[in-house]
């Protein structure tokens, strides 16, 4: 399935600066799956090495530093030349080997021509103890779940994806109900590649829930293994998501995860949710100037799920639900939609995403984006009658001497308002990513 990340693969693959490469990402986002087809479509041969459970690699990685010879045992280990130029060496669950991730150091200093990447899950590789980040002796790249326009190429609805990417919203408005269709079904199946691939192949929604669910347990185990004696903390934070999401105004409550339960009782464990790439936390800022970091709230915040169509599996939300009818974009207080918006910004490299709300009542912003220079102050509406109230007073009384244009996105078409832009849902990521193309443009 086509992939976003290849295009930065091939970029790292003909740097002149490049250093090895370390993918990171959730378990079961295709971190594997990339890196083979990209070694098997750019590169005379791959050497491919799995190291769950190899003590044979172990052993070599854990008897020196010395990179010639390592080479030498990867080549005689896969019976393939390494040639420096021509073969991508992929070292996969290299959580299981944590000496593998400070050897890299050397691979840097020692063989720089050699296309070496490496993979593993999150949830292992940072609790790597005892070994030493290669900080600045690195290449990184962040793999997420599938975006809703990798969702279309897998869907083969190629003609669709591109719409999008080329912002042409006349199009995209005449075939809205075409993209309704789509973006329904992809807060079912959501982003995992496997379910992803499933769907495209049989359209069977059993088999999808079952792969998600499987999927869910999967990360039940491994924070079980991982977590030691916070293991049961990380557990009520991750069975907490769909409550405090269902919320009107969608701010963590700890107290929702146990009454009287205060932030020392939990910060560790957000933290390790966090780190794992299996939530998101989006904090809230105190101003809308830039730089936004500047005014975080770190105090305050909304936590959000690294996948739309897990959150389904997770509530047991019942797939007619999503599929057929309305109910998935007016029900669960926009729980569904805003975790698609947030999913898809995710995805976009170097964009703060914060959220607003006032102290002393329930007014809200959804987002806070910082697009370069601009500040994008963001509604998501998750159906077609739409009121905005709370971005109105924000963008015209609030912070009117800002001189700010508000974004609603939701289920209208396209719409130009003196105070708003009006996006339909379908087409957030790529009007977020047009703005920050066009502030690049405008420096030069």
């Amino acid at each position: 399935m086509k992939r976003i990340i290849y295009e930065q693969l091939i970029k790292w693959k003909d740097s002149n600066n490049r250093k090895p490469l370390v993918i990171y990402g959730a378990r079961q986002v295709g971190k594997t799956y990339i890196l083979q087809e990209f070694g098997k479509q750019e590169f005379e041969n791959l050497i491919y090495i799995n190291c769950h459970k190899n003590e044979e690699i172990e052993r070599l990685f854990t008897s020196d530093k010395d990179v010639k010879r390592i080479v030498l045992g990867l080549s005689a280990y896969a019976n393939q030349s390494i040639n420096q130029g021509k073969t991508l060496v992929f070292l996969d669950e290299i959580q299981e080997i944590p000496p593998i991730i400070s050897s890299l150091k050397y691979f840097c200093e020692d063989m720089s021509n050699l296309h070496i990447a490496v993979a593993g899950s999150l949830l292992g590789v940072m609790n790597m103890r005892n070994e030493s980040y290669p900080v600045g002796k690195v290449d990184t790249l962040h793999l997420y779940p599938m975006t809703f326009e990798e969702f279309l190429w897998a869907m083969d609805k190629k003609q669709l994806a591109d719409l999008l990417e080329g912002n042409d919203n006349e199009m995209t408005d005449i075939f809205g109900k075409s993209y309704i269709e789509s973006l329904r079904q992809y807060y079912f199946v959501g982003g995992m590649p496997e379910a992803v691939l499933s769907f495209s192949q049989n359209q069977d929604i059993i088999a999808v829930r079952k792969i998600q669910n499987e999927i869910l347990a999967a990360y039940e185990s491994d924070i079980a293994k991982h977590t030691g004696q916070e293991t049961q903390r990380i557990r009520m934070v991750w069975h907490s998501i769909p409550a405090q999401l269902a919320r009107e105004n969608k701010k963590f409550i700890y107290g929702a995860i146990r009454k009287g339960a205060r932030a020392v009782d939990f910060e560790i464990a957000i933290q390790w949710l966090i780190d794992a790439g299996l939530i998101y936390k989006v904090e809230r800022t105190r101003d809308v100037k830039i730089p936004l970091k500047f005014y975080a709230d770190m105090d305050i915040f909304k936590i959000y799920l690294l996948d739309v169509g897990l959150l389904g599996a997770m509530t047991m939300t019942p797939p007619r639900q999503i599929l057929i009818g309305d109910n998935v974009f007016c029900e669960y207080k926009g729980a569904f939609t805003e975790n698609y918006v947030l999913q898809e910004m995710k995805t976009i490299p170097q964009l703060p995403v914060y959220y607003y709300s006032k102290d002393n009542s329930s007014q809200k912003v959804d987002f806070i984006v910082q697009a370069g220079s601009q500040v994008l102050p963001i509604e998501v509406k998750a159906e077609e009658n739409v009121k905005s109230k709370s971005l109105r007073a924000f963008i015209t009384q609030d912070f009117k001497c800002y001189e700010l244009k508000g974004v609603r996105f939701s289920m209208k078409g396209y719409e130009e308002q003196d105070w708003m832009t009006n996006v339909p849902l379908y087409s957030a990521k790529s009007f977020v990513k047009k703005k920050i193309s066009e502030e690049s443009s405008s420096l030069f």
